[in-house]
């Protein structure tokens, strides 16, 4: 799950830049919108409400944003209808690509889909072909330098979570999406500074591949994460640190 939890963090580093110009926020109010209109208004009684506000309110998302994102998906408000699709691919290297998004012309973004994926050497798949790699759970990232493996450990399990690992300079915490509120807030009570937190699929096993190829995956992940109606890339890749760290300089 190194490879999942590297590229999490990656992207992390890139929502300042996304935020100021506007993509994220949009992205970010889509989720909400979405949220309250399948599960209601209450974020109490709406789990996936519930994450969707506290990733809104990390990247520092105005309130009246979040309110009246809301507002339109209980009806209060007008505004577009979304459709949810889950697009499955492959990329370079055989990596397993999951593509979640938010979509007011399926059409259109499945136009899209395809020119990225062809674009960067890869292909999208038939439903099912890959999604039975992945997981959906929660994940939670922490500064490794900053805190004890064990200290984080013993707060995030005796919560409820899955699992604990430190991978390079970053503690990572693997939930259930039922319990993932109460491990944030569990960690968060203690005064713990959280990186990431998100519900993402999570793969089952890794597709390993060399660090030219790893770049190349890298670049269309990247790539499919720009896309306006985009919510959420997943992929299996693992791949060496050297590679990671020089698509993030790449990229910064």
């Amino acid at each position: 799950m190194s490879g999942h939890s590297k590229w999490a963090n990656i992207k992390h580093r890139k929502g300042a830049q996304d935020a100021k110009r506007g993509q994220l926020f949009s992205k970010l109010a889509k989720e909400i919108t979405v949220a309250a209109k399948i599960g209601g208004g209450n974020p109490e009684n709406n789990v996936r409400l519930r994450v969707a506000i506290e990733r809104a309110r990390q990247a520092n998302m105005p309130l009246e944003n979040i309110e009246r994102a809301i507002k339109r998906g209980t009806g209060e408000l007008e505004g577009v209808s979304y459709e949810e699709v889950v697009y499955e691919g492959y990329g370079p290297g055989g990596v397993a690509i999951l593509v979640s998004v938010l979509t007011d012309n399926k059409n259109r973004t499945a136009a899209e889909m395809r020119k990225i994926f062809n674009k960067f050497g890869g292909s999208l798949g038939t439903s099912g072909s890959v999604a039975w790699i992945f997981d959906k759970k929660g994940y939670i990232s922490v500064d490794g330098n900053k805190y004890s493996e064990d200290e984080i450990l013993e707060i995030a399990i005796e919560a409820g979570a899955d699992d604990v690992k430190k991978e390079d300079d970053v503690i990572s915490i693997y939930t259930s999406v039922e319990a993932f509120s109460d491990v944030l807030n569990a960690l968060k009570n203690k005064g713990i500074e959280i990186k990431v937190s998100e519900i993402s699929m999570v793969p089952k096993s890794t597709a390993t591949v060399d660090d030219d190829t790893a770049i190349k995956v890298l670049r269309l992940l990247e790539e499919l994460e720009n896309n306006d109606d985009v919510q959420n890339v997943s992929s299996n890749l693992d791949a060496s640190d050297s590679a990671f760290e020089k698509f993030s300089k790449e990229a910064a």
